[in-house]
């Protein structure tokens, strides 16, 4: 069967077996992992171009790394508490009461950003001092955070616009306009980091244009990615989306109260759980910082390549949040939680196998990213260490998916926080005195072995029990018979 048949299913609450199950969550989940391994293929080789100028030019985008992890994962906040509510309104079919919801959430999230990227420009002259970065990256570091900063309204449009289609059930579009932006990435890069200059092609000499921007050009070439692949993704968000069609039909853009009620109650504790936790990793630069620029260049490259592993994670997380939520929606808890069980356990086999690839081949990896041998031996070192977390990383990245299909974000939140500042920080801290840069990868390998065992006992408190079949009506069984007594008064 394919996607939009067991969706159906799904939404009209007829059976699903195992194998139904399964098959969802693959071909949901799939999409998604291509998207994301090809994101991370695209800063790999954004690393690499831009590690092939040095290790200053590497170390300049590698100290304002976290600071931009902060900024797009507030927006990424911003999104989630819209288009998780649209995820349960298209599961129930209130399609009309979804579209309302993408109105609206085009208004709210506008003004959201808006704000930020007036913050974001405010402090980017300053934020390079204040991260302890050397005097000789602070001019590059502010100019790749400035540039980046700037695009914050396309990049907040464009994660609301992905959001809306997974939660529709639509993965694969926005996985290709994602493989799209890595494609254009690449482009980009090579026009505007490069001088022109002949390379050789198929034993053939060809002359390449470009503006030999250093890292400045680093930073408008995933800009203008990101323009296109955001155009893209409205278009067919507003004109291939049924459920969505929100240019045939009317409806309020002014947000209101019950909304905004709803994603305050996911959006803020995400947002908040984002500023901390990022707020957390830039005071791991403050820790990293002090060992040398080779350090802060390892560090960079190092958190590069690891995600190689953990994105996967993210892609079936994904698919988990659209399937818990359009099942709650259907009003199939039993569903919800058997899909829960499901994308955990893929994600942890994904993730342990991809550690495993990340141990052996960490070494040769380095060795595309950047000709410096010292920042070669600091990173493998270091990435062999965190290759133990990812199994368990797996656990707490699917899981969060699936809290946030649940629309139940606080707990997870805070766990998080407690995780990475009472566990991971401390731990850093004191580790790095005598360890340097394996001592925080170290603290980082205990603190998500950690989070991952704590959000696998979260999720099993916070779910709701099953009801046994025996004695009782099955959940489908009830359901069925629900739709007989509708067909039979004539209601579709």
């Amino acid at each position: 069967m394919n996607k939009d048949t067991l969706l159906r299913f799904l939404r009209d609450g007829k059976e699903m077996s195992l194998g139904n199950q399964i098959n969802l969550v693959a071909l949901l989940s799939f999409p998604a992992i291509l998207a994301q391994l090809s994101s991370i293929i695209m800063q790999y080789i954004d690393a690499s171009m831009v590690g092939s100028l040095g290790a200053k030019a590497s170390a300049s985008i590698g100290l304002m790394s976290t600071s931009i992890w902060l900024f797009g994962g507030l927006c990424t906040s911003a999104a989630t508490g819209f288009y998780v509510q649209v995820a349960h309104l298209i599961g129930s079919k209130n399609l009309s009461e979804a579209q309302n919801v993408l109105r609206q959430s085009i208004t709210t999230t506008f003004f959201f950003v808006l704000t930020l990227t007036i913050i974001g420009l405010s402090i980017a002259n300053f934020l390079p001092t204040w991260l302890g970065g050397d005097p000789i990256i602070r001019k590059d570091a502010t100019i790749y955070f400035a540039i980046f900063v700037a695009t914050l309204p396309l990049v907040q449009m464009k994660t609301l616009a992905g959001g809306m289609l997974r939660c529709s059930g639509n993965m694969k579009i926005p996985s290709l306009l994602n493989i799209l932006m890595c494609a254009l990435d690449i482009l980009f890069n090579f026009l505007f980091i490069f001088p022109t200059r002949d390379i050789s092609i198929l034993g053939h000499i060809v002359t390449m244009p470009g503006l030999g921007l250093g890292v400045t050009g680093a930073a408008l070439g995933t800009s203008v990615s990101i323009v296109i692949t955001c155009i893209l993704e409205w278009w067919f968000l507003l004109f291939r989306t049924p459920e969505l069609d929100i240019i045939k039909t009317s409806g309020p853009f002014k947000p209101e109260i019950k909304n905004l009620k709803i994603w305050y109650k996911i959006g803020v504790p995400m947002a908040v759980e984002h500023a901390l936790m990022n707020g957390a990793q830039i005071a791991s630069t403050f820790i990293v910082a002090p060992l040398g620029i080779a350090a802060i260049a390892a560090n960079a490259f190092g958190i590069t390549i690891e995600s190689l592993c953990y994105m996967p994670g993210y892609g079936i997380g994904e698919a988990a949040t659209t399937l818990v939520g359009q099942s709650l929606g259907a009003k199939r808890e039993n569903l919800a939680n058997r899909f829960a069980s499901i994308t955990i356990a893929i994600g942890i086999i994904i993730m342990t196998f991809m550690g495993i690839l990340m141990y052996i081949f960490a070494p040769d990896l380095m060795s595309i990213m950047t000709p410096d041998l010292e920042v070669q031996k600091l990173a493998v070192s270091a990435l062999r260490i965190e290759a133990w977390a990812e199994p368990m990383f797996a656990a707490s990245i699917v899981a969060y998916g699936v809290f946030v299909g649940r629309k139940t974000v606080f707990a997870p939140c805070v766990l998080n926080l407690f995780s990475i500042w009472a566990v991971r920080i401390t731990l850093a801290w004191w580790l790095a005195k005598d360890y340097g840069l394996n001592g925080v990868w170290l603290a980082m390998c205990i603190e998500l072995c950690f989070r991952g065992a704590a959000s696998l006992i979260l999720l099993r408190i916070k779910s709701k029990p099953t009801k046994s079949v025996s004695g009782s009506k099955s959940e489908n069984a009830i359901q069925t018979e629900e739709y007989k007594e509708l067909e039979e008064n004539g209601i579709n």
